[in-house]
């Protein structure tokens, strides 16, 4: 940050509130406009790991199986659909059509789907397979077998990709300069916590529902009802804030320039996907931005899967394994935002760079305490018995608090950073670069991880017998990351140092210099 826009805001407030009192009518919507699209992600990545994980005849090995078979292709199909309707629908019209199916799914799963998952699920078909195919194939025959859940947890997938990733940041790149990003991003991030933190214990109160039903009533059921009817308003609450900003934020001169957001309609990139593939493969920028979003995407994967194994083992029933995802949500919630606080300043202070390593040597030191303590822990059990637990109720606490660690660090630092390094780019790299790595790339990256389990699990058969190649494969990921991250922090500084018209300070290494240099 400039020494003018220090002495504008005082020392303590240009770390915790660098924001001018006119810009809270851009900053407010936008902050919740995030928190309803964060909320909502809340809500259904608890309860798809919730359905996939209790249901009758799967478990924690169903997940990799879904991530390949079901959600990357159904990222790549979503992300031809996207670009063609890019170069047709204006950017309004492709949000909402975008987001509107999203809202009526979840609805209708409540209502029509889950009621009728007797009736619907083809149970004497998948026993059948489940008794004549190989024991590592089991969860591919989960999908089969509860293949409503299945549909659930590929659209609650697509939504923190779709939502998120592509529509919210990619509506924020194209209305906030690099000068307001060093100063909003890291604000607008605490919007998605402010929403973990209401959204975990509304999933612990309704999951919690049956202690208040009557003998035979399925609380599950109920607590789903409940669920998804938040998740709908939310759904239309983005959509009236969206509507809200476009109609009263950025046609106001002080945040965005009209004539600019004419030019950018008149100039909207008419390549075809297939030229807009071969276009983004040829930069070393994009390429490296795609390794950071793999990389995170196999790593959490990685270790998620071999924690979830662990959680269905300690509770095993639908409603107390959500009411703990609930309070994991709100944990997090709470770390993130003291993260979030500090993560402007990281940013601005110690550098783009800096705060881009942060997470995976986060992930790297967390992670190795998760699986060391998982392969060694049989060795640990005199002390484990002393203390008065059990190293099942041990492996569940190391893993939320590598998952708890691991997911601050990205919401607080990889997501701002990630975001603003898309800032630099021509519209052409914007569009098409961010719907291919948003929603492919981040979907490749989880779904890598979950094809390498897969192969494990046909050779070893079982989660716990991988653990310890899944721990090498993971330390080698993350040293990919590191050095791709490096390399794009170079490139990034390079490319926000050609643009004068921007007087903001840029981070350098740790240093804080003009943009002029």
């Amino acid at each position: 940050m400039s020494e003018q826009t220090k002495s504008e805001f005082g020392k303590l407030r240009s770390i915790f509130w660098p924001v001018h009192g006119f810009e809270l009518k851009k900053l407010l919507p936008m902050y919740f406009l995030f928190f309803f699209i964060s909320f909502n992600y809340t809500i259904l990545r608890d309860t798809k790991d919730t359905l996939i994980v209790t249901a009758a005849g799967s478990g924690a090995e169903a997940i990799p199986f879904l991530k390949v078979w079901g959600v990357v292709p159904s990222a790549v199909l979503f992300m031809l659909i996207y670009s063609k309707l890019s170069n047709i629908l204006s950017k309004p019209r492709l949000f909402y059509t975008t987001i509107v199916p999203f809202i009526i799914f979840f609805g209708l799963f409540a209502l029509v789907i889950y009621p009728n998952k007797d009736l619907l699920h083809p149970t004497t078909s998948a026993d059948y397979l489940q008794s004549i195919l190989p024991q590592g194939l089991g969860g591919l025959v989960a999908c089969y077998r509860n293949w409503s859940y299945s549909v659930f947890y590929i659209m609650s997938e697509l939504w923190g990709s779709v939502a998120l990733s592509l529509l919210f940041w990619g509506f924020a790149n194209d209305i906030t300069k690099v000068s307001e990003a060093k100063r909003f991003y890291s604000l607008l991030g605490i919007g998605a916590n402010v929403a973990l933190v209401i959204s975990g214990p509304c999933i612990v109160y309704f999951s919690d529902i049956r202690k208040h039903l009557p003998a035979g009533v399925d609380a599950w059921g109920v607590s789903l009802n409940y669920l998804m009817g938040l998740v709908v308003l939310a759904g239309l609450a983005v959509v009236g804030l969206y509507w809200y900003i476009n109609k009263y934020v950025i046609t106001d001169p002080r945040f965005y320039d009209p004539e600019q957001l004419k030019k950018s309609k008149k100039e909207k990139p008419k390549l075809s996907i297939g030229e807009s593939i071969a276009f983004l493969a040829k930069s070393k920028y994009i390429l490296c931005l795609a390794i950071l979003v793999i990389g995170y995407g196999i790593s959490i994967n990685l270790v998620e899967v071999t924690w979830k194994s662990q959680l269905k083992l300690q509770y095993p029933d639908a409603n107390d394994y959500s009411a703990f995802m609930g309070r994991f949500s709100q944990i997090t919630g709470y770390v993130t935002i003291v993260m979030m606080l500090l993560g402007s300043f990281v940013i601005r202070r110690l550098g783009w760079g800096f705060a881009a390593l942060v997470t995976p040597v986060v992930l790297l030191i967390t992670g190795a305490g998760f699986f060391s303590f998982v392969l060694f822990r049989d060795n640990l059990s005199g002390m484990i018995s002393a203390i008065g637990t059990t190293p099942l109720f041990l492996a569940v606490v190391f893993g939320m608090a590598q998952n708890i660690m691991s997911k601050s660090t990205k919401y607080s630092l990889f997501d701002p950073t990630k975001e603003m390094a898309y800032i630099p780019l021509d519209p052409e790299s914007k569009v098409k670069g961010k719907a291919a790595i948003d929603v492919v790339g981040a979907r490749l990256g989880k779904s890598g991880g979950s094809f390498v389990q897969q192969g494990l699990l046909l050779m070893f058969g079982s989660i716990g017998a991988i653990t310890p190649y899944v721990a090498v494969i993971l330390f080698f990921i993350i040293g990919a990351w590191i050095v791709a991250a490096r390399s794009l922090n170079k490139q990034f500084i390079a490319l926000t140092q050609e643009k004068p018209q921007d007087k903001e300070a840029v981070p350098i290494q740790g240093k804080v210099e003009t943009a002029a240099g």
